[in-house]
């Protein structure tokens, strides 16, 4: 797990990050950093839990090969980054990441978290 924590760490290094959270599809999250009163990154977990279930049905059904890179909300005031892992044992698990709307790049914050990912090994 230690090495989860430095994923998390870094990506609350993200400019406007507010909240992340490492998640497993069944909707329980193995580790979380941020959030606070405002922002409860369990529910966000398992709320996006059947998101990304959702719409890799919704790939099925359409016959879409390929696997979901990243999937994006956008709120008034917040994104919402979901990230399934591609890294090495990361199979069913996701990254879940809150960020300010205003402080945010949102580019450059799909490229970092990214990179979280990639240095992940779980």
């Amino acid at each position: 797990m230690e090495n989860s924590d430095i994923a998390l760490k870094q990506a609350m290094m993200i400019e406007g990050a507010l909240g992340v959270a490492l998640d497993v599809n069944s909707g329980m999250a193995l580790g979380t950093l941020g959030g606070g009163k405002d922002l409860d990154l369990g529910v966000g977990a398992a709320g996006n839990t059947d998101l990304v279930r959702a719409k890799l049905r919704v790939m099925e059904m359409l016959g879409v090969t390929g696997s979901i890179e990243d999937i994006l909300t956008t709120l008034t005031s917040q994104y919402h980054l979901v990230r399934p892992l591609t890294a090495h044992g990361g199979a069913g698990l996701f990254l879940y990441l809150v960020l300010d709307r205003r402080r945010a790049n949102l580019a450059l914050a799909r490229r970092q978290l990214q990179q979280v990912d990639a240095v992940l090994d779980i």
